[in-house]
């Protein structure tokens, strides 16, 4: 099998665990080719950490799960220096706490103080965790999935810019359609009884087809027309009023430079996983939404006015030119 089918596979065998949520599990297999960072959101109940173990389950790597506290402290999440003794003398070594592993599962992120954060951060942006003074790489394949509850804001210490700027994509989750919620009910009762027969775990994926699907996305050709699309649509978050005067009104502040990083890597990884040679506009569209909505500060008449990240969104695209 080729990389393009595998991915296709376990893209089916999460689909097959998580119902109703197609364009979420799309959204995630992007940031794993993308080899980017994902904050999901939702009301509570919604299949966010299904989803994530769903995705490891199905993975050869190793998942780690931190449940964000206000009483978390860093080398909680890091590790630290701990005495040991060997052949009656004293050794201080580094013990590897539960950021060195592969998929990472964040959960309830925005309950973590700001020291915590700010170690989670580092891990994010370096790849790497620093204790003591002392570098320690992390794992080739490592990918953090945080979640957070958009509605509970007591005990919760909001994400600060910098650090929303660092998570690739922003996937929100929605309530599924009565169907699927029928079809979760009936998938529940069937999954109680395969615990209680020891049924065996199925389809799994290896990292070398991870890595290897990441080598193949690289080589995705984006065209100079494209580039400059990207470009014209980051820069009418930050010059609005040059495109339009409601968006003006509505963005105060627009998409770092990693937007635009993220728009190509995003955008070649959707064209690789529907089997182009090349990006398209259709494919920048494609992941605009997740990308941008987490990078932009509306302004106090957008939310007087009732206008979502997604619905400012929906204006840019329509505004920006699509290139020829």
């Amino acid at each position: 099998m080729t990389a393009l089918n595998d991915l296709n596979a376990l893209q089916a065998s999460i689909a097959e665990s998580v119902l109703g949520q197609d364009r979420v599990i799309r959204q995630i297999l992007l940031g794993l080719l993308a080899n980017g960072h994902l904050l999901l959101e939702s009301l509570p109940g919604l299949a966010k950490t299904r989803t994530v173990k769903a995705l490891a389950r199905h993975l050869d790597a190793k998942m780690s799960r931190i449940q964000f506290t206000p009483d978390l402290l860093p080398s909680d999440i890091t590790g630290a220096e701990v005495l040991h003794q060997v052949d009656g003398h004293n050794q201080i070594r580094f013990q590897p706490g539960p950021l060195f592993g592969n998929l990472i599962l964040a959960d309830e992120i925005n309950r973590a103080p700001a020291k915590v954060q700010a170690a989670l951060l580092e891990a994010m942006e370096e790849r790497q965790i620093t204790v003591a003074g002392a570098s320690h790489p992390l794992p080739e394949l490592f990918i953090v999935v945080a979640t957070q509850n958009p509605i509970e804001q007591e005990g919760t210490y909001p994400l600060p810019e910098a650090q929303m700027d660092r998570f690739l994509m922003k996937v929100l989750l929605d309530y599924p359609s009565a169907d699927n919620e029928s079809q979760v009910l009936r998938l529940l009762r069937e999954e109680e009884q395969a615990v209680a027969a020891h049924a065996v775990q199925g389809f799994t994926l290896a990292q070398e087809v991870i890595f290897a699907a990441r080598h193949e996305v690289s080589a995705i050709q984006v065209s100079p027309t494209i580039d400059r699309y990207l470009i014209d649509l980051i820069n009418a978050t930050r010059h609005p009023a040059d495109y339009d005067p409601d968006l003006a009104r509505w963005i105060s502040l627009g998409a770092s430079p990693r937007g635009g990083i993220g728009l190509d890597r995003c955008a070649r990884a959707d064209a690789w996983l529907q089997g182009q040679a090349f990006v398209t506009p259709d494919n920048v569209r494609a992941v605009a939404h997740p990308v941008l909505r987490h990078r932009l500060q509306l302004s106090y008449d957008a939310v007087a006015d009732g206008v979502s990240a997604d619905q400012v969104l929906d204006r840019l695209l329509d505004t920006v030119a699509i290139p020829a």
